[in-house]
């Protein structure tokens, strides 16, 4: 039975241990380049603060929109007086009192002599009015017919959602723009692995025949030494751009708010089709395209609103208002009682107040003049963005063309190269070349193949940055 229960703890262990070695499942993910930039829309925190941002703003929309309701609040209140309140009063009685005997010709009765009115000061009477226990109930209800803050925020409200929105189509832009750099990386990367794995078997094959030849008396050992450091340093290349590679995945990972651990598997090509499909045309082209433009145009239109709220603050402020309540007043804590005896006495008030401003100092004319002042730095701002966009319009329209014109020599020397390898490769093989020949070929080739590979991204980089600055992307 000990040796049993020994077992089956040794076999759960190890069972615990191979499932603590499993691996979590990753999930992958394959995605075209449009797909990665909804998945950067839909993932990014940045983004997601922005709509809870534009959610915080229809939710303070509300709220102004609430001050303008009547609001209605309530009270209780209980009191006890542990001293009632005394309230000093003159005396009042006694001069009475010896007035009335005065007049009467009453005598005192020790002294015989008429009764007078006493000339000293009156004495005072402490008297408490109130009894120790009251309590009182009711409600009251204001309404805010007009205030100028109040009324400015229900004219900015729409605006204040339209400034929240191109706040994201912003940030937006800015996510995408990273997505594709970063995705067309990737696929240009993978294609100059792909150039240099080809490299690496072409010199492994040369290695091995010149081996061969060496050994066969056919070739020196300097060309076999020769042909071996091109092979290592094209295997350097090659581990180099893995580690590139698994850098611009982890880049391209976090563009669009994925997990590190995940996989992706993308979908698109790149060619060179794809990136002169769309030469460079202004034609139709609007300030307003531009997402900065149109955040900026609603940030002017709420410093408008902001400068009517101060003026406006020269109207006075209107509201009425009813209160009413019920009260009692109690000799002892008796107040849930009922019957003739326990009354509640009702009062009630309805009126109108009016808040007319007459004298601030200058303090409204100086918020009047910050706001001027505000309208003007942003329609400095709308100058000056428009003079970038200019200049980004102009510099992407002849990035662009100069990037294809580059891209179309660059693919013809990638095509001359290969070619000259080809022959000196035959040459070579048919004893007529040397391999210094086709090392210095394969070398030329692998040149032009890095060179065609660049000026793809860079045409592809000069793409993106045409689209931004027409605010097509």
């Amino acid at each position: 039975m000990k040796n049993n229960a020994v077992r089956s703890l040794l076999l759960l262990l190890v069972l615990l241990g191979i499932g603590s070695a499993i691996p979590a499942q990753q999930a992958v993910h394959r995605l075209s380049a449009r797909e990665a930039v909804q998945k950067a829309l839909q993932n990014l925190p940045e983004l997601k603060n922005l709509r809870l941002d534009y959610s915080i703003a229809v939710a303070r929309n509300k709220e102004i929109v609430g001050a303008a309701y009547p609001q209605i609040s309530g009270n209780v209140q209980m009191n006890r007086f542990l001293d009632i309140p005394v309230t000093p009063l003159p005396d009042f009685i006694t001069p009475q009192v010896y007035g009335v005997l005065s007049d009467e010709k009453v005598q005192n009765s020790q002294t015989g002599q008429l009764i007078q009115v006493p000339q000293t000061d009156p004495r005072i009477i402490p008297a408490q009015f109130g009894v120790p226990w009251t309590a009182q109930a009711g409600f009251s209800v204001q309404w805010l017919l007009f205030q100028p803050e109040v009324f400015a925020g229900i004219l900015a409200r729409k605006e204040v959602l339209n400034f929240s929105d191109k706040n994201i189509t912003v940030a937006e832009d800015k996510a995408k723009e990273n997505v594709l750099n970063a995705y067309y990386l990737i696929l240009v990367t993978e294609q100059q692995l792909e150039l240099i794995n080809t490299g690496v078997q072409r010199l492994e094959k040369l290695y091995l025949d010149l081996q061969q030849m060496y050994r066969n008396g056919f070739s020196e050992k300097l060309d076999v030494d020769r042909t071996l450091v091109a092979r290592n340093n094209i295997r350097s290349t090659q581990a180099q751009l893995n580690n590139s590679l698994a850098l611009a995945y982890a880049s391209l990972k976090l563009a669009t708010g994925l997990p590190q651990a995940d996989s992706l598997v993308l979908t698109d090509r790149l060619t060179p089709e794809v990136i002169k499909q769309q030469l460079p045309d202004t034609k139709g082209f609007n300030y307003e395209n531009r997402s900065e433009i149109r955040l900026l145009l609603s940030a002017k239109r709420l410093q408008e609103y902001d400068l009517k709220r101060y003026q406006l603050q020269k109207y006075p402020t209107v509201a009425t208002f009813w209160n009413y309540n019920r009260s009692a007043f109690r000799q002892e804590f008796n107040f849930f009682n009922s019957g003739s005896q326990f009354q509640w006495f009702p009062s009630s008030i309805l009126g109108v107040s009016l808040q007319v401003p007459i004298f601030s100092g200058t303090a409204r004319l100086q918020r009047v003049k910050q706001a001027h002042l505000k309208i003007e730095q942003v329609d400095n701002n709308l100058l000056q963005t428009k003079m970038l966009i200019d200049f980004q319009l102009e510099q992407a329209r002849i990035s662009y063309r100069n990037a294809v014109l580059e891209l179309d020599a660059n693919e013809k020397n990638m095509e001359l190269a290969e070619s000259v390898f080809n022959f000196s490769k035959k040459r070579f093989e048919a004893g007529l070349g040397t391999s210094f020949e086709v090392i210095n070929a394969e070398n030329e080739w692998q040149t032009a193949q890095s060179n065609y590979l660049r000026s793809l991204y860079n045409a592809v980089q000069a793409q993106l940055a045409w689209k931004r600055a027409t605010g097509t992307l």
